[in-house]
């Protein structure tokens, strides 16, 4: 009987869809009329159900059942429902609106991290004048800890002796909940534990999409309670739901992610830190569209915005715009040493470079570094690696520094860098131009370069990245890597092409040039070792390498009536080097890690205690996302701003950052007010990683910033190095005053 009333129904209800498809009041679907969510508090599985205006649902046809065997329902906890005279099964109690069911559960044997909660029920639509088939749900819950055996809380008065280990987590207080009812509005509210409450002016909602922008949030009337810690306000002591305008800049279906603010207590004396979460919830298509771009007045990062140009604009303009972004790369220190190597390739070949031949290696260099890091980016973003930290192992910088060591000791003449005879003679036969062999040692060397040396990380850089990562476009992120690459490796063109026209073509300036590149791949060796050895260490070895380049200069040589002006020359600042060499040995040695000043440890106090005292920097370090949310909020309950370092001790960036930005005077006037939040991601091990995703950081160094309420300031992250006056300029902007949110009182 109950399968023959099921088909009855079924085909009642497609006659009335059909008779009423072009009316206005159309049926809405059954998950659409009836919404839930589950959340899982431990002991008992709860479900918030929101139920269309005009729907309701029979409380005998709920029904619950486990879709995992180690999970044991219990009897579920249905609140009393609204008496109600139905059409079709009588006297019934039925439930509208808002409510909420908790469904006890035991587990028997291991505790399963995620269990299926089968659901079943029934309802009708009094607007139209018909009822839904039967509907079953199987919902997958991710499971909480067990719950603590331990006695429920006294809500008695304020001093009770209750202590902070007495209250539960917030998280199992207050539980933020958001449901779309259509494409330009959504509800919000809170589902809150008896004995707790939360401020109504303490609550925020913003969105966080480019097309979509939050409205009024129409919050229902509080009841007014004298608290302790802020007087006579207006709070919520139980659970609701609130409309909320979405203001779309595009018709299309999304996913909107809100970022809430909160803040509540507990009857029994105590208040949590202010709390911001981030809820996603699915639109389907706008019916209403508006210009909306810039009225939040938030700012658009630089990395945001390149990514922005490289999805949306044409992709000649993209191409053109990373290009540029390129070449302005190239002039930072991450990729000036990769001159001295392409130099240091050019004056390998001799006494017959032409400019030809110097632009052909240097266009090989460039190619190499263009296509080995395009295809790293491309593999790294899509796999979601961190590819500065695998390439920034230790044992990958000693490699590589022993590479460019080997290099130098061939520039000084220590042997010849020349391929087999063998390969020589079988390349000869396959082409007359015996130099095709060093063409492609260029084309290698260019692609180890761009892997090792350019491992910093900038916005132009991340651009292309969040594209692949985000959109899964390799395309076009690929095509932005590849034209950034190219931007960088134009000025190597220009070095190649000079080389070949200016370098000396035989005498005692090649023997000069060539140990000056010999000096240099030295000079880089040591450059890549600094970001895994002590800071003493590293000037010990800029001590030797200062010391032994002044005594080829000559510094030590005996002059005679004979000695020309540049062997005068070259005794002077050979001597000079001898000097400074010497310093930066006895500053190492005294416990100094500061080249620029050599001699800043040797004072008052002995060892390395004056300069550490120079540079000390107020970090607090923060290992997990706990951590951060935990100091942030400590931050704002004290009208502190906040800002997050993500700091790596391979980072090159990084390390200027903390010696000349960080310590500059006005850069700490402007961060007075504000916790010093570090991060250190060297590991990269899965707590860096978590960290590291919930901001889409790619890697250090990048700083995230955060109002005096809690909230990141979009819009405003620094990534790269950023000298000291541009960031001080950055931080009255970024710290100025709290981001403009949805708020209502």
């Amino acid at each position: 009987m109950n399968k023959m009333y099921q088909v009855f129904t079924t085909l009642l209800l497609t006659a009335v869809l059909a008779l009423n498809a072009a009316a206005d009041d159309e049926l809405l679907p059954v998950d659409e009329a009836f919404r839930f969510a589950v959340t899982d508090t431990g002991a008992a599985f709860e479900i918030d159900w929101a139920i269309y205006e005009h729907a309701y649902l029979y409380k005998n046809k709920l029904g619950f059942d486990s879709g995992t065997a180690s999970v044991v329902l219990g009897e579920p906890e249905l609140p009393r429902g609204i008496d109600h005279e139905d059409e079709f099964f009588g006297k019934q109690e039925i439930y509208r609106d808002y409510f909420v069911v908790r469904i006890p559960y035991t587990v028997t044997g291991e505790r399963p991290q995620i269990a299926e909660l089968i659901i079943r029920a029934q309802g009708c639509d009094d607007n139209i004048g018909i009822c839904y088939p039967p509907e079953t749900w199987t919902e997958t819950v991710k499971l909480r800890a067990a719950a603590e055996d331990r006695p429920k809380l006294s809500l008695g008065a304020v001093g009770a002796g209750n202590s902070a280990s007495d209250f539960p987590p917030v998280d199992e207080v207050f539980f933020p909940e958001v449901f779309a009812v259509d494409g330009n509005a959504v509800e919000v509210g809170f589902r809150i534990v008896d004995g707790f409450y939360i401020y109504k002016d303490k609550l925020s909602v913003r969105a966080l999409h480019e097309d979509a922008q939050a409205g009024r949030w129409d919050l229902p009337a509080g009841k007014m309670k004298n608290d302790e810690f802020f007087g006579d306000v207006e709070v919520y002591l139980e659970s609701f739901l609130a409309p909320l305008a979405i203001a779309r800049a595009t018709p299309e279906a999304m996913e909107l992610e809100l970022e809430l603010g909160y803040q509540g207590c507990a009857e029994g004396g105590l208040c949590y830190m202010p709390q911001t979460r981030v809820l996603t919830v699915s639109l389907p298509e706008a019916t209403t569209v508006s210009e909306i771009a810039g009225t939040s007045g938030a700012p658009v990062s630089e990395q945001a915005f390149l990514a922005d140009v490289l999805t949306n604009q044409s992709i000649w303009k993209a191409i053109g715009m990373f290009f540029l972004a390129g070449l302005a790369l190239a002039l930072t220190p991450c990729v000036l040493p990769m001159i001295p190597i392409l130099s240091g390739i050019i004056a390998g070949e001799g006494d017959d470079v032409t400019p030809t031949r110097g632009f052909t290696l240097a266009l090989s260099y460039v190619l190499g570094m263009a296509i080995v890091y395009t295809g790293a980016g491309v593999i790294a973003a899509a796999a979601g690696m961190q590819l500065q930290a695998a390439f920034n192992q230790p044992w990958v910088l000693i490699l590589f520094s022993g590479l460019f060591v080997f290099l130098a000791l061939g520039m000084f003449g220590v042997f010849e860098l020349q391929m087999p005879s063998g390969i020589q003679t079988r390349i000869s036969a396959i082409s007359s131009n015996q130099k095709s062999g060093t063409t492609v040692g260029a084309f290698v060397m260019g692609g180890l370069s761009s892997l090792i040396v350019t491992a910093c990380v900038a916005p132009v850089l991340i651009a292309a990245l969040m594209v692949i990562a985000q959109t899964g476009d390799l395309v076009r992120g690929g095509t932005g890597l590849f034209a950034m690459s190219l931007g960088m490796g134009a000025p190597l063109l220009a070095v190649g092409a000079a080389q070949g026209k200016f370098l000396p073509k035989a005498g005692p300036w090649m023997v000069a040039v060539r140990n000056a590149f010999g000096f240099m791949m030295l000079g880089l060796a040591i450059w890549m070792l600094s970001r895994i050895l002590p800071g003493n260490v590293t000037m010990l070895l800029w001590a030797v390498l200062v010391f032994m380049a002044g005594v080829f200069m000559g510094g030590l040589t005996t002059l005679t009536g004979e000695s020309t002006g540049p062997q005068k020359l070259g005794k002077g600042f050979g001597f000079l080097a001898i000097i400074y060499g010497s310093v930066l040995l006895l500053g190492g040695l005294s416990g100094g890690s500061n080249p620029l000043k050599p001699l800043a440890s040797i004072g008052p106090g002995g060892g390395g205690t004056a300069a550490e005292a120079e540079h000390e920097l107020p970090f607090k370090r923060v290992k997990t996302v706990d951590d951060l949310d935990r100091e942030v909020a400590a931050a704002a309950s004290q009208g502190k701003t906040a800002f997050l370092d993500f700091y790596a001790d391979w980072c090159v960036s990084c390390k200027e950052m903390e010696a000349w930005t960080f310590t500059d005077a006005e850069v700490q006037a402007e961060l007075a007010n504000t916790v010093w939040l570090q991060a250190d991601v060297t590991a990269n091990d899965d707590l860096d990683k978590e960290l590291l995703d919930r901001f889409g950081v790619f890697g250090p160094p990048t700083i995230i910033f955060f109002g005096r309420d809690g909230r990141q300031r979009h819009g405003y992250e620094v990534v790269g190095y950023m000298q000291a006056k541009e960031f001080a300029e950055h931080l009255r902007q970024a710290l100025a005053a709290n981001e403009t949110v949805a708020n209502t009182p």
